[in-house]
């Protein structure tokens, strides 16, 4: 190809993208009360959301029921022909069925609506145009109107198709917001991601246990710091015999050294920072990343019950990433 007909792409490309945040941009715009009201009965929907819709609004339908199901509101995906030859038998009184079409005159889909409404199940239809047939037939109707599709010839799904999809994250996000739906509930659904794997796992199957970056509190600081850089975790734990007493981390060195007090022959126990945060070996991955979060850690000392050091567990061991040789504080 030409360098011209390249550029004649990138151009193209733009405009298509331009276009779309266009139809975007008016469908945000013309958000109303209905849009509120269809989230309502969503979130008070005590069977399952159910999406239908047929060719493109039909696969936009699947990935909203898939966007959904993952995040706290049980739904599935319903094909409209399929259901007027006997799938319509999953359908309840207390679902909440989610009708896509952009001209609401889909015949397949129009013919099934009115057999969804004789068993009492509520409908909400993403269409752009509300007083379409398939919008009488809803209890709600959320407009996604755009001004054009991003075809030459306006015949191809494509803005419209892109509004329904970001319509149908906007219900699911506020359904998540609603419920308060959070990082653990998203492991919850999401197990056989590694992600969600690992974080599953007790802290005792993902610590450290060999060659455990510790000395006796009674060492001069220079033995704990020689331990601290030998170690690779960042942070060092002081002993009282067998149990933690308190650790000293890179910064806390970094710290000392900027003060100007640094000493090589001080006492270690007068560095250290004395009932550090820990954790125990039951506890999840999970918890412990809770705990690096909110405390802005990296590195954690791992006690049993009695209070004796079993191990230490870093943050790209939850993760998944290897050792970092460099860790932030541990603050009580």
């Amino acid at each position: 190809m030409t360098e011209k007909q390249l550029s004649d792409f990138i151009k193209r490309g733009k405009e298509v993208l331009q276009i779309e945040e266009k139809g975007l941009a008016a469908i945000r715009e013309s958000l109303d009360l209905h849009f509120a009201k269809a989230v309502e009965m969503l979130a008070a929907c005590t069977g399952r959301v159910i999406i239908t819709g047929l060719g493109k609004s039909g696969l936009v339908g699947r990935k909203i029921a898939a966007t959904m199901s993952s995040t706290g509101t049980p739904s599935f995906f319903l094909h409209p022909v399929e259901g007027a030859h006997g799938d319509l038998g999953m359908v309840r009184a207390e679902d909440v069925v989610i009708s896509i079409s952009n001209s609401g005159e889909t015949d397949e889909l129009n013919a099934l609506l009115p057999a969804i409404r004789s068993f009492g199940t509520k409908i909400i239809s993403i269409t752009s145009e509300t007083n379409s047939t398939m919008g009488r037939l809803s209890d709600i109707v959320v407009r996604t109107k755009v001004p054009c599709e991003a075809c030459s010839h306006g015949l191809a799904p494509t803005s419209s198709t892109t509004a329904a999809l970001a319509m149908g994250d906007a219900l699911a996000v506020c359904l998540m917001d609603h419920k308060a739906f959070d990082s653990q509930d998203f492991k919850k659904f999401h197990p056989g991601g590694s992600l969600g794997r690992r974080l599953t796992l007790c802290i005792s199957e993902l610590m450290h246990t060999d060659n455990i970056p510790c000395t006796a509190q009674e060492s001069k600081l220079s033995e704990a710091l020689n331990v601290l850089d030998k170690g690779g975790l960042g942070l060092v734990a002081l002993l009282d015999g067998k149990k933690l007493a308190g650790v000293i981390t890179d910064g806390d060195v970094r710290r000392l050294v900027c003060s100007g007090n640094f000493d090589i022959d001080m006492a270690a126990s007068s560095v250290m920072i004395e009932n550090p945060l820990r954790i125990t070996p039951d506890m999840s991955a999970a918890q412990a990343l809770d705990i690096m979060e909110s405390k802005e850690i990296t590195v954690l000392p791992v006690v049993n019950e009695d209070g004796i050091l079993t191990g230490m567990i870093h943050l790209h061991d939850l993760l998944g990433k290897g050792r970092l040789k460099f860790a932030d504080n541990v603050r009580s």
